[in-house]
Parts: C-alpha cells; structure tokens; sequence
C-alpha cells in the first residue's frame, strides 16, 4: 500500500478503479447491489463474474488479455500481480489502463443495452435518480 500511495507514475481513471476494486460492471457486484438476479457472467457463463474472473479467465477478453501479457510479459495476472506491474514501469501502467478502458467500456455498453430492452427485469432498468430526472425536465 505505501509503494502505491508514494508511486510517482499514473493516475487511476474510472474504468481502472472499477477493475481495482471490483465495483463495475462485473455480475458479482451488480447482483450484491441488487441489480442482477445472479453473478453470472453475461460473456461467457461462468458462474461468477468479478473483477479477477475478467482479468484472468472470461473468455471473451482473450485477446486484449495476450496483449496486456505481451506488453507487461506477465504470466499471472491476479489483481496483486498487476498492481504491482503497474507500479514497475510507466509502460506496464498505461498497458493496464489501455486494458482497463477497453474491456470496461464495452462491458458498460452491454450493461447499458441489457438495461434498455424492452423485456429487461425490473431491477436491471435504469434507474431515475433525482439527477437524472432534473436533467430530463431540461431537455426540449
């Protein structure tokens, strides 16, 4: 923790604080805060989808997976392990936000349409906050 607090590289975006802490768009989250019926994973069906499930295993992000193991030359790639590449060189950190932001950013496109369809289940339908009814009433 306090090479991480000292590092002199980097700043965390968005979608790479979700991976790091598993508050995104992962199945597991969403089913804890009760916006999933289950923690599966929508992109291959595994039976739990987290944050570590994306990173080492889902199927799905096999490719840009090779490419964080090829740019970082990486073999395991628990969240320890690629924390602490991060933390290594300023070119493992930007290969880990460029994996980051891509698999984060399409899963959130899927979210976004799984919340949108007409037949989703109530608890995954996007939700209107007092924000986002506010900015409904200023629209045209």
């Amino acid at each position: 923790m306090d090479e991480w607090l000292s590092r002199r590289r980097g700043a965390l975006t968005y979608r790479m604080t979700q991976v790091v802490s598993g508050h995104g768009c992962f199945g597991h989250y969403l089913h804890r805060i009760r916006r999933e019926p289950g923690p599966h994973c929508h992109e291959c069906g595994a039976a739990d989808d987290t944050a570590q499930h994306t990173l080492e295993e889902c199927g799905r992000w096999a490719v840009e997976r090779a490419t964080l193991r090829a740019a970082t030359r990486m073999a395991d790639l628990s969240l320890r392990s690629v924390v602490e590449a991060m933390l290594g060189s300023e070119k493992n950190w930007n290969a880990v936000v460029s994996f980051c932001e891509v698999i984060i950013s399409q899963k959130e496109e899927a979210e976004r349409e799984r919340e949108t369809a007409a037949d989703a289940l109530p608890l995954r339908r996007r939700r209107q906050g007092r924000r986002r009814r506010a900015y409904a009433r200023l629209e045209p």
